[in-house]
């Protein structure tokens, strides 16, 4: 399937604060794209000369003076793709999001809609989308200011959230998520311009080795790894249990691996993990019998709002993607 940006759609804009220290010179060759076309093309018939395309956007657009992390921190976040905040939260605070999950979990009503994602084989939860407009509780913690805080200095303007859930990845029935970029698929599917959005994970049960933590290619989110096959139709219905499509090539995972390794941050409850929309990640399927749950937002920066899927028929539901003040319920 070739992809091409129409004249609608935004294109992401180079800028001249990208560290080109960084920059992969050798996939400048004649398959990249041209001015005119999509920057980002995936979901194709067949592959590229090279394995990646260098990111256009900076990834942090920022400074230390505009929001709570320090300049430190933020060359952490640029040099890895990611960052890990141990006991972001504790106490009450911690408890009463725990409850709160156990609450939504419980919620009968809500097996069998679409925005609730069950494990590929059994009708466990695995994931619960839209979970800022299901939950008050939630829904203060995605406007709470120390996470709206660090979005926006990390996008350098005005963050919204594009998406939210809840992960649930019970014990020993927990099944693992496959490599993926975010943004390939918010890109693909969803019809994201460009690399302005950050995600934000929230450890609700303590995440250890063996309970299938989040697991980071540091320094993938430089590059962009198109992936091969055309996106089905419906695809969300399938991906959300088992991702085949959107996928990278284990060719370039494996180098990407071997120049930069895997990273697994674990701790206690309460931790706070920021990631870049770009960077590669993925987990292992829950071998103990301790749960692994996540509350997840997603920010997106309001001037790079969704526009038409760059490489799908049709947007997916708005559960999976929404735009800035939409409202939604599960009855809409």
């Amino acid at each position: 399937m070739s992809v091409q940006t129409s004249s609608s759609r935004p294109l992401p804009q180079a800028n001249a604060k990208t560290d080109l220290n960084f920059l992969e010179a050798e996939s400048r060759v004649r398959s990249a794209p041209l001015p005119d076309e999509d920057p980002y093309p995936t979901r194709l018939s067949e592959p590229l000369d090279l394995p990646w395309l260098n990111r256009r956007e900076p990834v942090v657009k920022g400074g230390e003076a505009d929001g709570p992390l320090s300049s430190s921190q933020l060359d952490t976040f640029e040099r890895q793709g990611f960052l890990f905040e141990p006991d972001f939260l504790k106490g009450e605070e911690l408890d009463a999001l725990r409850r709160e999950l156990d609450a939504l979990l419980a919620r009968d009503d809500f097996r069998g809609r679409d925005f609730a994602i069950t494990e590929p084989q059994g009708n466990e939860i695995r994931s619960l989308f839209a979970v800022h407009f299901l939950s008050r509780v939630f829904s203060r913690l995605a406007h709470d200011e120390r996470l709206m805080g660090r979005a926006r200095q990390i996008l350098g303007g005005e963050p919204y959230v594009h998406q939210s859930r809840i992960n649930y990845k019970p014990g020993f029935e927990g099944k693992g998520f496959n490599w993926h970029s975010d943004f390939e698929t918010w890109h693909a599917e969803d019809g994201m311009p460009a690399m302005h959005a950050v995600s934000a994970s929230i450890v609700l049960t303590d995440n250890h080795t063996f309970n299938g933590p989040l697991m980071l290619v540091p320094g993938s989110h430089r590059v962009f790894v198109p992936c091969l096959g055309e996106t089905p139709e419906d695809h969300h219905r399938q991906s959300l249990k088992t991702q085949e499509f959107g996928v990278p090539s284990r060719e370039a995972l494996r180098e990407l691996i071997d120049r930069h390794g895997i990273e697994a941050p674990t701790g206690a409850a309460g931790g706070l993990l920021l990631f870049d929309c770009n960077t590669l990640h993925g987990s292992n399927a829950n071998m103990s019998p301790d749960p692994r749950s996540n509350a997840f937002f997603v920010y997106n920066r309001r001037d790079n709002r969704c526009v038409e899927p760059y490489a799908a028929a049709k947007r997916r539901p708005s559960f999976l993607a929404h735009a800035p003040d939409e409202p939604w319920s599960p009855d809409s």
